[in-house]
C-alpha cells in the first residue's frame, strides 16, 4: 500500500498544469523544426549530465522537434592514445593527427563514442542512428594544414542521408570523421561540423553545449555574460581578437550557420541540468544567443520577466520550496 502523500510530486496538480501550459508557445514554435546540437565537454563525460542531455533530447523529439546530434570526443581520444602509448600533440589548439592517430580517432569516435550515445538515446526507444561523417559522403574535407596531418577543412556537406533520416523520424548522431577529397579520412572539429551541417539541413537553430555559461565580453568578469547579440557584433568581437581560443571556433561556426539561413545560434552551459529545456522552452534562456536578423535580436533583447516555467523548473532542480506542502 502507498499513500498519495508519499508517492505524488511535491508540486500541486494546478502548478504542474500551469507549467506545461506556459511551455506551449515554445513547443508550438519548435514542433516540426530542425535543431542541430553540438554535444561535447563535461556534459559528455559526466554520466549524470549525459543522462540529463539524453532525456532532454528525447523530450524534444516527443514534442516534434527534428534533431541532429553532432559530437566529438577529445577526452576519449586522449585516453585511447595513452592506452596505445601515443602522444596527444596539439598545434594552435588543433590535434596533430598523423595517419596512426587518425586510425585511433576513427576507432574511438565512430566505434565507441558514437555507439555509446546511440545506445543511450535508444534506451528510451529506437530513434537514434549512428552516422560517421564519411557515411554517404556526408562530410567532405580537404587537408587544413600539412603541419596538422589528417585534420580536415570542410569543403562541402552532402545532406541527403541526414535529411532522409530526419524525414523518417530518426535522430542522426554524427561522429565528425570526414571523407577526404583524396579518398582517405580526416579529423574535423565538431564545432565547425555542426555549423556546416546546420546550414546544410536548413536548421531553425544550432546549439553548442559547452562548459561555460556562454559568451563573455570579458571572461575574467562574470557579470559580462552576453545574453543576445547580432551577427555584426559577433564579427566585431572576433576581429578585435579578445575572444578565448576555445570560443573562437564556436563563434565562427555560429556565423557559418547563420549565413546559411539558420535563424538563431545558441551557446549554453551543458553542465547546467536540463540546459537544453531551459534554453528552448523558457522566455529567459540560460546562455548566449546570436541572431540572424535584427528584428529577432530586438525581440529577444527586450526585458522579459523570467518565465514561470523556468522558475519552477529551477525550483524542482534545487528542491521543493517552503510554501509547497
Amino acid at each position: 500500500m502507498k499513500y498519495a502523500r508519499d508517492s505524488r510530486p511535491s508540486v500541486s496538480n494546478e502548478q504542474t498544469a500551469q507549467l506545461l501550459f506556459e511551455a506551449l508557445p515554445w513547443i508550438k514554435n519548435l514542433t516540426g523544426k530542425t535543431v542541430v546540437i553540438k554535444y561535447g565537454g563535461s556534459a559528455m563525460v559526466d554520466e549524470q549530465l549525459r543522462a540529463d542531455v539524453m532525456g532532454d533530447i528525447l523530450l524534444l523529439k516527443i514534442i516534434g522537434v527534428k534533431l541532429v546530434l553532432v559530437h566529438g570526443g577529445g577526452a576519449a581520444i586522449n585516453e585511447a592514445l595513452k592506452h596505445y602509448d601515443l602522444p596527444a600533440t596539439f598545434l594552435d589548439g588543433q590535434r596533430v593527427t598523423t595517419p596512426e592517430v587518425m586510425d585511433i580517432v576513427r576507432e574511438v569516435l565512430v566505434g565507441k563514442v558514437n555507439q555509446e550515445l546511440v545506445a543511450a538515446i535508444n534506451e528510451h526507444g529506437s530513434v537514434a542512428v549512428g552516422v560517421s561523417g564519411s557515411d554517404a559522403g556526408t562530410i567532405i574535407a580537404d587537408q587544413l594544414d600539412p603541419n596538422l596531418g589528417r585534420v580536415g577543412k570542410i569543403t562541402r556537406i552532402n545532406s541527403d542521408y541526414l535529411e532522409s533520416l530526419l524525414d523518417n523520424e530518426y535522430i542522426p548522431v554524427v561522429a565528425t570523421v570526414a571523407q577526404g577529397e583524396d579518398g582517405g579520412f580526416y579529423n574535423v572539429n565538431a564545432d565547425v561540423a555542426a555549423g556546416h551541417i546546420a546550414a546544410a539541413v536548413h536548421a531553425h537553430k544550432v546549439i553548442f553545449l559547452t562548459d561555460v555559461d556562454g559568451l563573455y565580453e570579458d571572461f575574467s568578469d562574470k557579470t559580462s555574460l552576453i545574453s543576445n547579440l547580432t551577427v555584426d557584433e559577433t564579427r566585431e568581437m572576433l576581429e578585435r581578437g579578445d575572444i578565448s581560443k576555445g570560443m573562437i571556433p564556436k563563434l565562427q561556426s555560429c556565423l557559418t550557420a547563420l549565413a546559411g539561413g539558420v535563424f538563431r545560434a545558441h551557446i549554453i552551459n551543458g553542465t547546467t541540468p536540463h540546459a537544453l529545456l531551459l534554453e528552448l522552452l523558457t522566455n529567459a534562456g540560460v546562455g548566449t544567443v546570436i541572431h540572424s536578423t535584427h528584428e529577432a535580436y530586438e525581440h529577444d533583447a527586450s526585458p522579459h520577466p523570467l518565465g514561470t516555467f523556468a522558475a519552477r523548473l529551477s525550483e524542482n532542480i534545487d528542491g521543493p520550496s517552503d510554501d509547497i506542502e
